[in-house]
């Protein structure tokens, strides 16, 4: 790990410190080290922020600090009821409102990457939108074999993958010093957690995987109503550049242009988080940054449109019933189906007891029943998760880290929509259906679907199994020069037995 690492680490604490940001965290509920962490933070505070508590530089601070820095704020923004409502409207230019790189790079960093195709991207628009990682262009395409039309063009921000990966850099030293010397977080398994954020950041950067996640979730949406992506256009595509159709809407953040053109809020709302719930656990593939500089309302069907699919999550239908028993189990208010599915999926280790982790999750569910979203403090609540997940000595599963991130982010813009949102009511009917289905003969049809697939697989290892236990006698007898029957025999009857356990799994899981 290279010493810069460290500096940028350690400059990225100071600035966020200086600036207010450990302010917002609620000291009371994090582990010792971290608390007195943060109290020694806040004493180097700027003056300001001590003196009138309020927070209003962060967003500069988050830009200046980089990429995935700006990908943290643009979460936190969507969380008014978490990090308080000044702060909230203060990160809100970090979605889409941060200054564009200098336009005259544009023409030669498309030809560059398309090459004679570029000339085809005509009057070409100033940035329309400018993030962390890219920026938008309108245009008009006028290829050979098609109309003109109009297209959304995304050009990567020169030099950013570099800074991507210094901030990565950064973030693995972060984690591995936590891993060493912050005993309490070793469960939350910190190197894990950035290697996960290190694989999408990787993604992100090649807008050709982009362009094809726009195509899978096409494919995966194409019977849905009221949710709307954009079309690629691959002959407009390289690793820097994407051009899709170009999808007009008022962004769904503008509340009184959304009240003025007629949008229904409370539709658009329900919308958000029941496509989510679709996607990640119909599909488990899903959007995975859909803040509000992300999604945008029709004003004439009131459907969703969401762009910039650069952060997509996936997750296997294990992780899926997890996640539809979890909400489930909320929803109907059977904590011990919640609490049995943490321990089947590893969040919780063996050692504890089911029924009094269940008691602790009716602690939180409770409260929350019956309630509308502006009754709910999500900071209260996300406090008491900390405090469980302490006790009980909950293990972090990485895999589902962007599936968590992404469920606050879409909970927040649900929530800013429709005030008196009831989650509970709005997701039952996908995940209830969703999990019908797979108690039905659908469902028992891809279980068996995936025990012949495991059956197919194992079978296929066996003769490379016997094969290698022919090579090993074969050895034993040259070194040795020894002809023993009862090793030969037993090598052999051991793969036998290993045939014959796959095969008794299989029995079972098609009888069960």
């Amino acid at each position: 790990m290279l010493i810069s690492a460290y500096y940028r680490l350690a400059r990225a604490g100071w600035v966020l410190a200086r600036e207010g940001a450990l302010s917002i965290v609620s000291a009371r509920d994090l582990p010792m080290p971290l608390r007195w962490a943060v109290r020694l933070g806040r004493l180097i505070e700027h003056p300001s922020v001590r003196r009138t508590g309020h927070v209003e530089r962060l967003n500069k601070a988050l830009n200046r600090l980089g990429p995935t820095y700006v990908k943290f704020g643009q979460t936190l923004a969507t969380r008014p009821d978490v990090v308080g409502p000044d702060v909230a409207a203060d990160l809100q230019g970090l979605q889409d409102r941060m200054d564009p790189f200098d336009p005259a790079l544009v023409p030669t960093m498309l030809v560059d990457a398309l090459g004679p195709k570029a000339a085809e991207l005509t009057e070409m628009s100033p940035p329309i939108a400018a993030a962390s990682v890219a920026q938008v262009h309108r245009a008009r395409l006028v290829s050979a074999n098609g109309l003109p039309r109009q297209v959304a063009v995304k050009i990567l921000r020169p030099g950013v993958t570099h800074r991507f990966m210094a901030d990565i850099e950064s973030f693995y030293a972060g984690a591995r010093l936590a891993d060493r010397f912050v005993h309490s977080t070793k469960r939350l398994r910190p190197i894990e957690v950035v290697e996960t954020l290190d694989r999408s950041a990787r993604l992100e950067l090649d807008l050709r995987l982009e362009a094809a996640a726009i195509s899978e979730m096409a494919e995966n949406i194409k019977h849905d109503q009221g949710f709307v992506i954009p079309t690629v256009s691959w002959d407009h595509v390289a690793q820097n550049v994407l051009t899709t159709t170009w999808v007009a809407g008022i962004p769904i953040r503008d509340r009184a242009a959304l009240d003025a053109a007629g949008v229904d809020r409370r539709k658009l709302a329900a919308i958000v988080l029941q496509s989510f719930l679709k996607h990640a656990i119909r599909d488990g593939f899903f959007h995975a940054d859909m803040h509000p500089g992300n999604l945008f309302a029709d004003p004439n069907t009131g459907d969703v449109i969401a762009v910039d699919f650069g952060i997509m999550g996936r997750i296997n239908r294990r992780e899926r019933r997890f996640l539809a028993d979890i909400l489930y189990g909320f929803i109907t208010r059977n904590y011990l189906l919640v609490a049995q599915r943490h321990f089947d999926i590893g969040y919780v280790p063996k050692n504890q007891s089911v029924e009094d982790f269940a008691l602790a999750i009716r602690s939180i569910g409770e409260p929350l029943h019956g309630r509308t979203a502006a009754d709910i403090s999500m900071a209260r609540v996300l406090g008491q998760l900390f405090a469980i997940t302490e006790i009980f000595s909950m293990q972090t599963r990485p895999e589902l880290v962007l599936l968590q991130k992404s469920m606050v982010l879409v909970e927040g813009v649900a929530r800013s929509l429709d005030p008196d949102l009831d989650i509970w009511t709005v997701a039952e009917p996908v995940v209830g259906d969703w999990l019908r289905k797979e108690a039905g003969p659908l469902g028992r049809i891809e279980d068996i679907k995936e025990s012949l697939s495991l059956f197919t697989e194992s079978a296929q290892r066996v003769p490379v199994i016997l094969d290698k236990a022919e090579r090993a006698i074969d050895e034993w007898r040259e070194d040795r020069h020894l002809r023993d029957d009862l090793m030969q025999w037993g090598l052999l009857a051991l793969v036998g037995v290993s045939i014959l356990t796959v095969i008794t799994i299989f029995w079972r899981v098609l009888t069960w």
